[in-house]
């Protein structure tokens, strides 16, 4: 499990660091960060993908995506004393982004390069700095594997191997330094990164791939556009929790069943409703039911990840569906760990109440920041 998530530079997120539990509610009003810090989280595990740079170059660039204000917001500036102003940058120009969970921690450092005049990749920005460590802290004694410029040097009790001399800076040493003999955390690490799952845009409108029929294999994860529905529910019925996916379609629509059928090895998925004399065809279903069958479909996964973030699983679902969603959500808690994004009151108050650890934004002077936040130590690799 996860314990912290930090970040430092990116957007209106200047420095961040989340104390998680099994369960994690992030919500505050629109504009706060929740989906800066949604992205930050995806950000981090395009490390593990190799996808980093690109993942950046498509929120519009390194300095797009860097913190906007001041490198120092003091006390004087929060009470309008003097106004916010920049002054001389003492540090370099940096997004990093980490994590630490109970027995490794990660962290990358992300840079400006050096102007090449001969090149046409001259924005991209330079992995500076990645380092994994053991334990929560980074501290002197106990990092495994640390990348400064383009050399990888892995520690092993009192013996430092370069297993690495030259990566590109645009090549994250998580996809250029793995080694089993030399750097087994390393491998590890990856390996639970790439296993962690988010879910932002189930499609539900008239054209979304969920409301035609698709051809069918075992699917025991749901994908991120939700177009192997069919598939994946009948995964869960054959060798998953058929009695808890039951058990939540009844409790979110009392008295409805879904049936699968496959025909000429085209997978269709239909609902029967108390009251009506035929099956319901996904074309014929409301956004908000189509988007509860995709959530119910990826959180009772037969294989579940590290790591889920949901992002606004509210959108189109009726009020009426929103306490049936925050059991189903508290369900599937008890087998993976758990990120909520979202703003809509009766799913914070319904988590709330069943122990989601909760997480208030609000911005001060354009820089998000944690209500009645606790201090968390938090140790960014030098450079």
């Amino acid at each position: 499990m996860l314990t912290k998530i930090a970040i430092s530079g990116y957007r209106s997120l200047r420095n961040v660091v989340l104390p998680l539990e099994r369960l994690n509610l992030i919500t505050g009003a629109n504009g706060t960060g929740k989906s800066s810090l949604y992205k930050a989280i995806a950000l981090l595990a395009s490390a593990a993908q190799g996808r980093i740079v690109s993942a950046l170059a498509a929120e519009g660039g390194l300095n797009s995506t860097l913190w906007a204000g001041p490198e120092t917001v003091t006390k004087r500036m929060k009470t309008g004393e003097v106004p916010v102003q920049g002054t001389s940058r003492t540090a370099p120009i940096s997004l990093k982004l980490g994590f630490a969970s109970e027995d490794f921690g990660y962290a990358i450092d992300l840079g400006l390069p050096i102007p090449d005049i001969h090149s046409l990749f001259g924005q991209d920005p330079e992995i500076k700095v990645e380092a994994v460590w053991a334990g929560e802290i980074l501290r002197q004694g106990n990092t495994l594997t640390l990348r400064k410029g383009p050399s990888v040097v892995a520690t092993a009790g009192r013996t430092k191997k370069v297993v690495r001399a030259h990566i590109a800076p645009f090549e994250s040493m998580m996809m250029q330094a793995v080694s089993p003999a030399d750097t087994p955390e390393l491998l590890e690490l990856r390996e639970r990164m790439r296993g962690w799952r988010f879910y932002d845009h189930l499609r539900t409108d008239r054209l979304a791939p969920a409301r035609s029929p698709q051809v069918g294999t075992r699917t025991p994860v749901l994908s991120d556009d939700g177009a192997d529905l069919a598939a994946a529910l009948q995964t869960i019925i054959e060798i998953g929790d058929r009695a808890g996916l039951d058990e939540t379609i009844a409790d979110a629509f009392p008295g409805s069943a879904i049936d699968i059928r496959a025909r000429n090895g085209l997978f269709e998925l239909s609902l029967t409703q108390h009251g009506l004399l035929r099956a319901l065809q996904t074309a014929e279903l409301s956004d908000g039911t189509l988007r509860y069958l995709l959530l119910v479909a990826a959180l009772l996964t037969p294989r579940p990840p590290t790591l889920m973030v949901l992002n606004e699983p509210e959108t189109s679902l009726h009020r009426d569906l929103l306490a049936p969603l925050a059991r189903l959500i508290v369900r599937a808690s008890k087998s993976a760990q758990i990120i909520v994004v979202t703003h809509a009151a009766p799913l914070v108050e319904a988590l709330s109440q069943e122990g989601a650890k909760r997480f208030l934004l609000k911005k001060e002077l354009g820089e998000t920041v944690i209500e009645d936040g606790e201090y968390v130590r938090w140790e960014w690799p030098g450079r």
